[in-house]
């Protein structure tokens, strides 16, 4: 079974669980999701959000508009789900 399917099932069964499922779940998980929730501690990835930013001031990556990434997205969506 792929990773996306192991995903997927993951995620199905999680909405529909009842609470006592999804505290164990979440207990046994506990610590990380709390390290992935506390991204600025990660030093390799904030100094990729630097390079990122200091790219955007400096003018060698244009980035994008808000109606572009809207529009990204969207097809994105359309992609994945259909209409």
């Amino acid at each position: 079974m792929s990773t996306l399917s192991i995903r997927e099932k993951l995620y199905d069964f999680i909405r529909v669980a009842d609470d006592k499922k999804v505290k164990a779940i979440y207990m046994i998980l506990e610590d990380d999701i709390e390290k992935a929730n506390e991204w600025w501690k990660n030093p390799d990835f904030t100094k990729e959000l630097d390079n990122r930013v200091e790219a955007l001031e400096l003018g060698k990556d244009k980035g994008m508009s808000i109606a572009e990434l809207e529009d990204t997205i969207d097809q994105l969506r359309t992609k994945r789900y259909g209409k």
